[in-house]
């Protein structure tokens, strides 16, 4: 019996040791989306907040500017990205106002159905997929914004990650950050900083505990030429040029985490 009690123990273990996957493996997230994912390489900077939390964070990225999640169903980029990696997450981001209508009636109705069919396609390959909310500057149509791109995660079975209204939040308790880039619409520093802490904190249940970080990988601008194609977020960019590299302070880190940590009071 003590025989048989010991060699059960000893498969229980080698099962145990077999189930759980490498510690020293990185998550592997997927960015799928356009100019507001890649002006200022979000991917990077995400992966750089969570290596500075203690996380190993591997960011690939298919994007292209003014490009539509439509786009990326049609042309089986994120299918053949699947089937290529295993991939943890697949962030989602539609073009801004596609799911308000901005672009016509249909807009909306083609937008949500191509978040449900990237989603179920995530899903299938063993993914979580989310979608990263876009912005509006003004309030009303801010609120319009949250409430569309609620409605079609909550349709598509997959958490929302909701921007637009921490932006209003965060630009009235802090009117000195660069939230946009120089063209006024495309995220600044600060904004892409945003977007990577809400995606830090639904990946891992927490706020990033990090006094600073630095990106060591291209910044993008409105001019990338990046085209969408899988890319990892530190691969060298195909404009020459491009600039390389950014810090964040501690001190603008914590004082954008007071403001989000609001929500937790």
């Amino acid at each position: 019996m003590r025989t048989l009690a010991i060699t059960f123990l000893s498969i229980v273990l080698l099962c145990a040791c077999r189930a759980a996957p490498p510690a020293d493996r990185p998550d592997r997230v997927l960015f799928v989306g356009n100019s507001l994912v890649y002006v200022g390489n979000l991917p990077a900077v995400f992966s750089a907040l969570a290596a500075a939390s203690g996380h190993a964070v591997h960011s690939d990225m298919i994007v292209k500017g003014g490009a539509t999640l439509e786009e990326r169903v049609a042309d089986g980029s994120v299918a053949r990205a699947l089937s290529k990696h295993a991939y943890t997450t697949v962030v989602l981001q539609e073009r801004g106002g596609d799911l308000m209508c901005a672009f016509g009636p249909d807009s909306c109705i083609r937008s949500r159905e191509a978040v449900k069919s990237l989603a179920d396609l995530a899903r299938k390959k063993g993914a979580r997929a989310v979608l990263l909310g876009t912005y509006q500057s003004l309030p009303a149509p801010s609120r319009r914004l949250v409430e569309a791109e609620a409605s079609a995660a909550n349709d598509a079975g997959i958490p929302y990650i909701e921007v637009s209204g921490q932006l209003q939040r965060l630009r009235a308790a802090e009117p000195g950050f660069a939230w946009f880039y120089m063209d006024g619409m495309h995220p600044g520093k600060d904004l892409v900083l945003l977007d990577a802490v809400l995606l830090y904190r639904d990946a891992f249940g927490s706020l990033p505990d990090t006094p600073d970080f630095t990106v060591d990988a291209p910044i993008y601008t409105s001019d990338s030429g990046l085209t969408p194609e899988l890319r990892p977020a530190g691969a060298p960019p195909p404009k020459a040029g491009t600039p390389h590299g950014t810090s964040y302070a501690a001190a603008t880190i914590d004082r954008l985490l007071s403001v989000i940590g609001q929500d937790n009071d």
